[in-house]
């Protein structure tokens, strides 16, 4: 099939390249406006406990989480209780009121001076507010908000905190680091690349399929964001991913044109052999890529769910620019696919490449090898033992944000999170009267952990009435329902956040009870994506094997690639808790370590990087293939193998590695944390796994790699998709035996 696919791509070179020309102008005209459909939420499962209880807060009682905080500091010498301090709190907090789609405001000034509302010095005090609507209305809401309400030179100094400026502070900030990334990684990438190929055009192929790949990916998301909700940070992904597969495919399938026109070839005749050889070895990669991505659908979260959208669609759009798209440039090219050579790369003849030192020497010492290398990559995963799952808070911002400094003021000033209090809401009160409830306030205000709690009947601290809801009983109140607001004492996106949510879960109540707030969310999703984790896992690794199967007939090989993969990916996971959770390298990096890792992140880099481990483990072992199906020589197909695709494969890792560590420059943690952890994923995976484990497992296991039960024999037969028609040998084998010790 990929032969006709080449001789047709030959033929008709010139329409290919117009019609890819044409879609790629529609996909940049209808892709390009995609942002303005995308959204800014999707982080919480839907079907949660959380979730149904902000939505009944919400719609029974038109409240909601304060997500916005204004932060009023006195004057130096004065205190918020001083006349005039007071009244512009005041002020501020009925203008604040006042404003469109802003609920809920209340202040230290209008509860009577309520004690959590101030500082311990009492030179600052809060104001409290909701704004109504869905992420999007909140972002675009408090955008109009923060400068306004921004103020300096007063009676007293207001600065802009909550939830909702803290997040749209993070989505600006992504914007502006996603095209510094971009600025950094393409002028990087091109001279790498021509240093690779040494030709300038041959350089700027890659590119040009990663272009394709990111604006076609683009329409994609747009066409998808029509029907469902997609999160713009998939974005970051589809620029990333675009770019780094376009070169991975590209370096492929631009490298073995080169070595057939070496082998004598004419050009269209070598543009057919690509395609029929390393056009195959692309196209079942971008599957196992676009499988380990797509496994993300099975989470309920919108903001997982994007990212199998993007890296599904990047994955095969680049597949088929690199397979399809390039071909055609190379079969008008020709052999000026070479023009502007700054220097010519003369490979070594078959069995004198470094990479085929490096095969044979660790073929005749696999298992110390192997066992090193295991070793090593064991202790570096130690620390994932311990890892901590939590959200992102305003500390994933640059220190001089200016809501990450509110919140800062916040922990080391005041000794309650206003801004991130439990929602308990019940839907059906039913024969519980007003002393029911002030009897339940006042038992879970006696919870370890809680600073104060809000209901109709008053507010309560440790277990005393404070302060009497007078007019403000009526938010708490709806037909056959009523709410409590629970002020936390404790860092609310922790572990004693996550216990607190525990033990007011778990507080005897008169009525039916469901739990929501932040503290809530983290809970109740750490509870989904790991009860969905086996599954994600399992469908990766049984696609996996079912596409390795059909494309080597072996069952020896794709279980042996799963076992390296894990092995790899543990020590990745386990150097990104030593950094990104325990603090080491932070201030190399610049970042602050809160001793958790973002609950997301590591599902998001596991499926990313298996993928591009499985990449490269197609690229190598199809060429292993290709040899031992024309030798039957175990030892010197691999070694073979791994010297003709080494550079490749190294050169790709360092290319799409510079790409994510463009990402590590972000000022927002986990934007660094995927950068710096998928870079770390690549190059390991490149110069680790695939030049010692790959040829020792090899060695060791023999012929038996290429075995399969009978029945599988005779599916692989009828159903596998090989390749037949080999070039002719070359006389490498027998030198190769030697070095290894091979009979």
């Amino acid at each position: 099939m990929l032969r006709r696919l080449g001789r047709f791509t030959v033929r008709r070179r010139k329409t290919v390249l117009v019609a890819s020309a044409l879609f790629f102008v529609a996909a940049g005209v209808f892709g390009g406006p995609v942002a303005e459909s995308l959204t800014s939420g999707g982080f919480d499962d839907p079907s949660s406990e959380s979730s149904r209880a902000g939505e009944a807060v919400e719609e029974r009682f038109g409240a909601d989480d304060p997500d916005v905080l204004l932060l009023v500091t006195a004057p130096p010498g004065e205190t918020v209780d001083d006349p005039d301090v007071a009244a512009a709190g005041t002020a501020l907090t009925d203008e604040l009121a006042a404003e469109a789609g802003v609920t809920d405001v209340a202040s230290y000034w209008s509860l009577g001076n309520v004690p959590p509302l101030r500082s311990d010095d009492a030179r600052q005090a809060m104001v409290l507010g909701a704004i109504q609507g869905d992420d999007d209305a909140v972002d675009e809401r408090i955008e109009e908000l923060s400068p306004e309400y921004t103020r300096a030179g007063g009676t007293v100094t207001v600065a802009v905190g909550g939830f909702a400026e803290v997040f749209r502070q993070v989505g600006t900030q992504i914007e502006n680091d996603l095209t510094k990334a971009e600025l950094i990684a393409l002028p990087i990438t091109l001279i790498l690349l021509v240093l690779v190929f040494g030709s300038v055009v041959a350089a700027g192929l890659p590119l040009g399929v990663g272009a394709l790949a990111v604006v076609g990916t683009l329409l994609v998301l747009r066409v998808i964001a029509s029907i469902t909700d997609v999160s713009i940070f998939a974005l970051n992904l589809t620029t990333a991913m675009g770019l780094g597969l376009a070169i991975d495919y590209s370096l492929f399938i631009v490298s073995r044109y080169r070595e057939e026109l070496r082998r004598g070839l004419e050009p269209h005749d070598a543009v057919v052999r690509t395609v029929e050889t390393a056009g195959r070895t692309v196209a079942f990669s971008a599957l196992t890529v676009a499988v380990s991505l797509a496994a993300l659908l099975v989470f309920p979260l919108a903001f997982l769910r994007s990212f199998a959208y993007a890296g599904t669609a990047v994955a095969l759009v680049a597949a088929a620019g690199a397979v399809v798209t390039l071909p055609a440039l190379l079969a008008v090219l020709g052999r000026r696919v070479d023009k502007w050579v700054l220097w010519h790369h003369e490979p070594k003849p078959v069995g004198e490449g470094m990479w085929h030192r490096i095969a044979t020497m660790v073929m005749r010492r696999p298992v110390p090898v192997a066992a090193v290398v295991i070793v090593f990559l064991l202790a570096l995963g130690v620390p994932f033992l311990h890892i901590e799952f939590g959200l992102p808070d305003d500390r994933v911002l640059p220190a001089g944000a200016s809501s990450r400094q509110v919140h800062e003021d916040l922990r080391q000033n005041f000794s309650s999170n206003e801004a991130l209090p439990l929602q308990v809401v019940t839907t059906d009160v039913g024969t519980a009267g007003d002393a029911d409830i002030d009897a339940y306030a006042t038992r879970v205000s006696n919870v370890e952990g809680v600073a104060r709690v809000d209901a109709r009947t008053g507010s309560y601290v440790d277990g005393a009435l404070v302060f009497p809801a007078g007019e403000r009983a009526a938010q708490f109140t709806a037909d056959g329902a009523t709410w409590l607001s629970v002020v936390p004492s404790v860092e609310p996106l922790s572990p004693e956040g996550e216990t607190l949510v525990e033990q007011v879960r778990a507080a005897d109540a008169p009525f039916p009870v469901e739990v929501g707030g932040r503290s809530a969310e983290l809970v109740d999703l750490k509870d989904s994506l790991f009860s969905r984790m086996p599954l994600a896992i399992g469908l990766i690794a049984l696609s996996t094997f079912v596409l390795l199967f059909l494309m080597f007939g072996s069952v020896v090989v794709p279980l042996k690639a799963l076992v390296i993969n894990v092995l790899s990916l543990s020590a990745t996971f386990g150097a990104m808790v030593w950094i990104f959770q325990d603090g080491h390298l932070s201030g190399v990096l610049d970042f602050t370590a809160t001793g958790t890792i973002d609950t997301n992140t590591p599902i998001l880099m596991f499926c990313v990087a298996f993928g591009l481990s499985m990449d490269y483990e197609v690229f190598l072992l199809s060429r292993i293939k290709e040899e031992y199906d024309r030798t039957h020589d175990n030892t010197a197909s691999v070694a073979i193998g791994l010297e003709r695709t080494g550079r490749i494969v190294t050169a790709a890792a360092v290319l799409i590695s510079v790409i994510f560590l463009a990402f590590a420059t972000s000022g927002i943690t986990f934007i660094k944390l995927f950068g710096v952890g998928l870079a770390l994923a690549v190059l390991m995976d490149a110069f680790v796994i695939r030049a010692t484990l790959v040829p020792a497992f090899m060695r060791l296991a023999g012929n038996a790699n290429w075995w399969a039960p009978r029945p599988l024999r005779r599916l692989y037969d009828r159903f596998g998709l090989a390749e037949h028609e080999p070039p002719e040998a070359e006389p490498a084998d027998e030198r190769v035996a030697e070095r290894v010790g091979a009979p």
